[in-house]
């Protein structure tokens, strides 16, 4: 059964900019090379240690909280993968582990009822975390959005960002922002989304190949059609196989949790069962889920493949 309800970044709702960030930062990594996951921070935490090692670092840097058990046979499968996608990090996170067995009162503190459990700490609070083991496309998906959401608040809370140390040097001063894309910022702070897509489209109508414009306007749509769904009714909705609506909403719910590729497959699935102006309805509205993520994102090559093999 789907689940409409998990968050797909640090502040519960879509991330609009966090995937293509994520992507970026993934190609620095891989630019770095190996000397970079070398250098990431992992540490070994008490309950001693627990306030230095985590809290207080939290403040300028996010944690990521491994708990885990030598008794749970998850833990030996997920920690390798932590300290792999923590490490491709550079030192930009910090993996902090905690044998629950051996610190007990950390798993009471955070109230921990399973293991392994993975928090994401940040200004000295949970932010967001799984309980299950996860592939490691999931958990560096995790991650991306979680430094994503992180890389936000430093934007919105310049002051709070942490001075570069010395001897590395800040990263140059892009270029202005075009006034039609703070239009669109201000406009989705306020809560007022049509005037954000109408700022976006006065944008795609100067420069049609915007990326920036193309999926804040795709997310902003996503978001309209879905602020008045009920989750509990989309679910009794899906029994019915005919309900495409239903399959639709469905889909874009998942987008908004952050299930990417479960709402590609979703909708590829309708466009396999259906035809005529069912199928096309449906592929039109899979071409309007792409426009949500940048064009590089890995989730789009599989996904127009899988939507090729269902129309031909």
């Amino acid at each position: 059964m789907a689940d409409f309800s998990r968050p797909g970044s640090l502040y519960g709702a879509i991330d609009l900019g966090a995937r293509k960030q994520a992507l970026e930062a993934q190609a620095r990594r891989e630019a770095a090379g190996p000397q970079a996951a070398a250098s990431a921070s992992i540490v070994d935490v008490t309950e001693e240690t627990f306030t230095t090692e985590v809290i207080d670092r939290s403040m300028t840097t996010p944690v990521v909280l491994d708990l885990w058990s030598p008794r749970a046979p998850g833990s030996a499968q997920l920690s390798p993968v932590l300290e792999k996608v923590v490490g491709d990090l550079g030192g930009r996170a910090v993996l902090a582990k905690v044998n629950v067995d051996a610190s007990p009162q950390i798993a009471q503190a955070l109230r921990v009822q399973a293991v392994p459990t993975v928090l994401a700490i940040f200004q000295g609070q949970a932010v967001t975390g799984f309980q299950q083991v996860l592939p490691e496309q999931e958990v560096r998906r995790w991650l991306d959005e979680l430094m994503g959401a992180v890389e936000q608040f430093y934007q919105a809370n310049p002051d709070a960002r942490p001075a570069a140390a010395p001897g590395e040097e800040e990263a140059p001063a892009g270029p202005p922002a075009d006034p039609d894309l703070v239009a669109a910022e201000q406009a989705i702070d306020s809560g007022d989304l049509d005037a954000a897509a109408a700022a976006y489209e006065r944008l795609l109508a100067r420069a049609p190949g915007n990326e920036d414009a193309k999926m804040g306007l795709a997310g902003v749509s996503l978001i309209k059609r879905t602020e008045s769904a009920d989750p509990a009714d989309v679910q009794r909705r899906l029994q019915d196989p005919a309900d495409i609506e239903a399959q639709l909403l469905a889909a874009d719910l998942e987008m908004l949790s952050g299930s990417v590729d479960e709402a590609f497959s979703r909708v590829i699935a309708v466009v396999k069962r259906t035809s005529g102006d069912e199928r096309d309805k449906a592929r039109r509205h899979l071409l309007g889920l792409f426009d949500a993520l940048p064009a590089d994102d890995p989730s789009l090559a599989k996904a127009r493949r899988a939507l090729a093999s269902a129309l031909f």
